[in-house]
């Protein structure tokens, strides 16, 4: 029996981390995660970078003290099942490949063995993010939902005060004020996204809502001198090797809210000189994959898309 302040290091694990098959997956993973975030370790027996990074994994999950789950997959044992989640879009091609979900949903990933610090921030960053199973909200998450609806549907200064309205409910709501910052750059007021995203409480500097925000801002503030799509278009297609061109065609698609198509050109571009600038094409595409939403579609089939090349 533990007496006050005092925990039960030892049993945690137990708890916190398990060892999942096809069998379990929906159970242990998809509906546990809608009351905990649930990272997903895809692994091998083969694998020298995962011998490494299992443990780093264990070891955050057991600190974060509940706030996240871990679960294992072998992939060997479970290829039908990892085949199924690459056709859905993870890429799985390449291990470790490590999936966090929330509401039955991925969230947030990471591909490779990584510094212990950045497991740290990355189990931070899950464990922050809050499940639909949690306490009353007093009706912020439907504010939230209809603000993100009035964005997707072009009403941007609409958007902007709802979002302000939930921010003065809850100053350091992340989904909120990355809503903001996007609502501003919706309505191409670049200066004041900037200086909304630079007002950020400390405590939610970090969040992925407000990360996401930033790389929109980014690609925004990129897309405000290129040129037209048809010229650079032309460009491209009279000189393939036009390296140059090609990247402000995907700018330039991006900018008129053809993602699919800058992802499809930047793809393009690493395939024909990944090293180009820097790897400026890689570069531009993470930086699109963090404005989208991790289950994005576009995101998930661009990094594994990515992914296949890296490691082709």
């Amino acid at each position: 029996m533990l007496e006050l302040g005092q925990t039960n290091d030892a049993a945690a694990p137990a708890d916190l981390i398990k060892d999942v098959t096809e069998q379990t997956f929906v159970a242990d993973v998809m509906e546990a995660s809608k009351e905990v975030p649930v990272i997903v370790d895809f692994w091998a027996p083969w694998c020298g970078p995962c011998k490494t990074l299992g443990p780093q994994l264990e070891q955050a999950v057991t600190a974060a003290r509940g706030k996240v789950k871990m679960a294992k997959l072998n992939v060997d044992e479970n290829q039908r099942l990892a085949s199924a989640l690459a056709q859905q879009g993870l890429p799985l091609q390449s291990i470790p490949t490590v999936v966090a979900f929330v509401d039955g949903q991925p969230v947030d990933m990471f591909q490779g063995a990584v510094p212990q610090s950045q497991i740290k921030e990355f189990i931070d960053r899950v464990a922050a993010m809050k499940s639909g199973g949690g306490e009353d909200d007093g009706g912020l998450s439907e504010a939230l939902e209809a603000a993100e609806q009035m964005l997707t549907d072009g009403a941007a200064t609409d958007a902007a005060q709802t979002f302000a309205a939930i921010l003065g409910e809850e100053p350091e709501n992340a989904a909120a004020y990355g809503g903001l910052v996007r609502a501003h750059v919706a309505m191409d007021d670049l200066d004041q996204a900037e200086a909304i995203l630079n007002g950020a409480p400390a405590g939610i500097s970090k969040a992925p809502e407000l990360e996401a925000a930033h790389a929109k801002l980014e690609l925004a503030k990129q897309a405000a001198g290129v040129g037209p799509v048809a010229e650079l278009q032309e460009k491209v297609d009279a000189d393939p090797n036009d390296h140059q061109a090609r990247f402000d065609l995907a700018q330039a698609l991006y900018a008129t809210g053809d993602v699919q198509g800058a992802v499809d050109q930047l793809l393009e571009l690493f395939r024909r000189d990944r090293e180009w600038n820097d790897g400026a094409a890689k570069t531009q595409l993470l930086t699109i994959f963090e404005a989208l939403k991790p289950q994005d579609p576009i995101a998930l089939s661009g990094r594994r898309k990515l992914s296949s090349m890296i490691f082709a």
